[in-house]
């Protein structure tokens, strides 16, 4: 069956789509990537996505007509790497836009739950494209008990797997996330959990400090030096010390963290560029800390291959960050480019598996990444 996937993920700066080819073999599930595509999000609709995202005030007409262009949006994206690539597809799936994702129960309206929202409606891309859209993927997960993320590690475990190598897989996107596999471990085995801000505190002060979605490269932090006393506030945010399973979102290092990121960064130093520096050494050093608490117990006493995707992996400063940390940990870096996997293209990828799996009524939950009490067949249907 060829799927495509589609992803738009919590730096809301556009729309990621990976067309591949998914069929059962003899050593498991097969999965080659036959296309990808990167769309930017427009001006006018980052901004309205941007707006909805953790929105303290909204009006319903604002949220129906989001999730509605996002559909218009999304069928675009997949109708046009189709064109480009001369590709016919089967089957979609869509994680959408979270616009808000609550993991823990809180209390409302008399009651005590989790709750999770991606907009991006489905019938409208189903009815572009002409085929069924899996989509809602996160909900299923947490009536079980998890936390409805992380999802990808699914994918990591079909692809990257392996009998003698122990691997993590580090994606750096908004959130940055991790899901550990050591040798010859199953799906049952697998470590995986956020470890916190990505790109996203990131690209909130190169908006601020320069105009610029984000830093190209990590040109700007490879100019700045590191501001100490400001990295060591920043891990005093509860979220570093709390134990996996967990996930993170805008609702703990949206905007008004990075405005007060940024404030502490202005009382330490005038310097745009510092500030940058101390941005990109948060997320490195937010990724050392959760492998070293978490994950380097478990790991052995060989080599690890450490293995990057998602734009973080783009940033030259981010990952000269993450080789002088993890390193001397016993860490090779490696890019997902070398296993066959584009960077942009891994979580578009992950969502069209997990929509292979749904349409043939199988689980795709990793409750050791998750929190789950038990397996789930994840999202839902819409057909043409």
């Amino acid at each position: 069956m060829i799927v495509a996937g589609i992803m738009s993920g919590t730096s809301a700066d556009g729309i990621d789509v990976a067309v591949v080819r998914i069929s059962d073999g003899k050593g498991g599930t097969r999965l080659g990537l036959m296309a990808h595509e990167g769309f930017q999000f427009t001006t006018a609709l980052r901004r309205a996505v941007l707006g909805a995202m953790d929105a303290k005030s909204i009006s319903t007409a604002e949220l129906a007509r989001l999730n509605w262009r996002l559909g218009i949006a999304y069928a675009e994206a997949v109708k046009n790497t189709l064109h480009r690539h001369k590709l016919k597809i089967d089957l979609i799936g869509c994680h959408g836009q979270t616009v808000y994702h609550q993991a823990e129960a809180e209390k409302f309206a008399g009651g005590k739950f989790a709750c999770t929202w991606q907009l991006g409606e489905t019938a409208v891309i189903a009815g572009a494209c002409g085929v069924p859209v899996v989509s809602n993927f996160r909900p299923a997960d947490m009536v079980a008990g998890g936390q409805g993320a992380p999802l990808v590690p699914f994918l990591d475990w079909t692809l990257y797997s392996s009998k003698a190598v122990s691997r993590v897989l580090q994606n750096i996107g908004g959130i940055a996330n991790l899901t550990a596999i050591p040798a010859g471990a199953g799906p049952g085995e697998l470590i995986a959990f956020d470890t916190g801000p990505g790109n996203m505190v990131i690209d909130a002060l190169a908006q601020e400090l320069f105009g610029e979605r984000f830093d190209r490269g990590g040109q700007h932090a490879r100019r700045g030096h590191v501001l100490e006393p400001v990295l060591k506030s920043a891990f005093s945010n509860k979220f570093f010390t709390m134990r996996p399973p967990k996930t993170a979102g805008r609702e703990q290092f949206g905007r008004q963290f990075a405005l007060e990121f940024l404030r502490m960064c202005r009382k330490e130093s005038r310097r745009k560029e510092d500030a940058m520096a101390t941005a990109t050494a948060l997320t490195a050093e937010a990724i050392t800390r959760a492998y070293k608490k978490f994950v380097l117990p478990r790991m052995g006493s060989s080599d690890v291959e450490f293995v990057v995707s998602g734009g973080g992996a783009r940033n030259l400063a981010l990952m000269e960050m993450l080789a002088v940390r993890l390193c001397p940990l016993n860490c090779v870096l490696r890019s997902s480019e070398e296993f066959g996997m584009p960077a942009e293209a891994k979580e578009a990828a992950a969502f069209a598996l997990l929509a292979w799996q749904t349409w043939n009524r199988r689980p795709a939950n990793v409750p050791a990444a998750t929190g789950a009490s038990r397996l789930a067949v994840l999202g839902q249907i819409t057909h043409v």
